[in-house]
């Protein structure tokens, strides 16, 4: 069968539609549903499944505004099945099983039911687990829907029978052919109103819309309303309706974590320009600027550690600025911060020879402290031998105690510490492997 076939006629409405304009846009059919083509083109895994007449359980995983409930009542109506929905948030066990005895009934009946649930990563894994067998004896077909990456909210179980479709932003074409038509169209949209909307200011509309297609209309729709029936969207309106938009961003979700990754691949990877339009896209989003300072501190470290130990310093500094005056005096102090850093040259000796040393200690075990390394406060303890044999490095020439071990006894010595040829530890190299020279010649005399 063909999609374009199974489009169902839009009943007329005799009364003024009292719904918000990004309800009565929605899509009622799949003709009609914008973006996704990745998943819905044609050739397409969704669209053929669709188009076969073979429908099975999946999860929408996207940002808000992106179409995923819309698709899922589509799939319904392609299916001819029974579109039932629950709230993660609203609802529970009992919720689940008063749906699933509907499904029950329905199969009866030779109807199938598809069960929707939105934002799904909210039920915890008992609740998740009550899908299960239904969906697995073919009472119901699952559709869920989700913000957050399905590997860490949803348990492997539901996975498992599930298939997952990304659900990507919508493009500014997209957003814009939205856009005309709640323009154009005379029975849902605002084509009554004869609302005139420059093309070029429809472009600024897109790009505020951020791939949120409700987030693009409902601007639309209070911008309509400012300039009144038959009335211009002009400039100055546009600006004031967009001064307080915010980019996309879940604050301990997915795209948080994505966003400080980038940020910092972009500090390690010497790009202080994407470093700080990382740094910026967090802000913008409303990202905690706390919390990017603590992370560049850690970026200091990390990244830089002893090819540059001002990056430290100026780092910790930012953060000091930045919880004396906080937003957005402190904000710049944190930026300068991002941009040193970026510049800097790179070492990640200290983290790598860190992570090898907790290793060592992890599988290794308690190994005691030898002898003459040992503090001895006491008679006892000097009695016992403690500290007995230690040389003094300050006593030694060079200061340095030449072929002195100072690893638990029936451990090889080890060099975890391996300094890059760069900025400040290249010297640093240079005297490590002078000062092994001199333990080699000391272990031979």
């Amino acid at each position: 069968m063909t999609l374009d076939l199974l489009a169902p006629a839009v009943p007329a409405a005799s009364t003024v539609d009292p719904r918000p304009l990004a309800a009565r846009m929605r899509p009622a059919s799949l003709p009609e549903y914008i973006g996704q083509a990745h998943i819905l083109g044609p050739g397409k895994p969704l669209r053929q499944a669709l188009e076969a007449g073979h429908l099975h359980s999946m999860i929408f995983w996207g940002p808000p505004g992106t179409g995923k409930t819309t698709l899922a009542q589509l799939v319904a109506t392609v299916s001819s099945a029974r579109f039932e929905v629950i709230s993660a948030v609203l609802s529970g066990v009992k919720e689940i099983r008063a749906a699933v005895e509907r499904a029950q009934i329905a199969l009866s009946q030779g109807q199938k039911t598809i069960l929707f649930v939105d934002e799904v990563h909210r039920f915890n894994k008992s609740q998740q687990d009550a899908f299960l067998p239904f969906v697995e004896d073919g009472t119901l077909t699952f559709i869920g829907a989700t913000t957050e990456n399905p590997s860490f909210e949803l348990n492997s179980a539901l996975q498992s029978r599930a298939r997952v479709y990304v659900i990507k932003p919508l493009a500014e074409a997209d957003l814009l052919t939205i856009i005309e038509r709640a323009l154009t169209d005379d029975e849902r949209g605002l084509g009554t109103r004869r609302v005139d909307f420059p093309g070029e200011l429809r472009h600024l509309l897109a790009a505020a819309a951020d791939g949120d297609g409700r987030r693009c209309l409902n601007l639309l729709e209070i911008l309509s309303d400012l300039a009144g029936e038959g009335g211009c969207i002009d400039e100055l309106m546009l600006k004031e309706v967009l001064a307080h938009q915010q980019r996309r961003f879940d604050k301990g979700g997915e795209q948080f974590y994505d966003q400080i990754s980038a940020l910092h691949k972009s500090v390690r990877g010497s790009n202080p320009d994407a470093a700080l339009y990382w740094y910026c896209r967090m802000l913008d989003g409303g990202c905690d600027a706390l919390y990017i300072a603590r992370r560049v501190v850690r970026m200091a470290s990390e990244e830089i550690g002893n090819a540059d130990p001002r990056a430290l310093e100026l780092s910790l500094n930012a953060w000091n600025v930045m919880e004396r005056l906080g937003s957005p005096e402190g904000e710049l102090a944190v930026a300068q911060a991002i941009l040193y850093l970026a510049a800097a040259p790179k070492s990640n000796a200290v983290y790598t020879a860190y992570n090898q040393a907790r290793e060592d200690v992890r599988r290794d075990g308690t190994l005691e402290v030898p002898i003459h390394l040992r503090n001895a406060p006491t008679k006892l303890m000097k009695q016992l031998g403690y500290g007995r044999r230690y040389r003094y490095a300050h006593d030694e020439p060079e200061a340095y105690a030449a072929g002195e071990n100072y690893f638990p006894e029936g451990k090889a010595p080890v060099s975890y510490y391996q300094p890059v040829p760069r900025g400040l530890e290249l010297k640093i190299r240079d005297k490590l492997a002078y000062l092994r020279q001199l333990d080699e010649k000391a272990g031979k005399n």
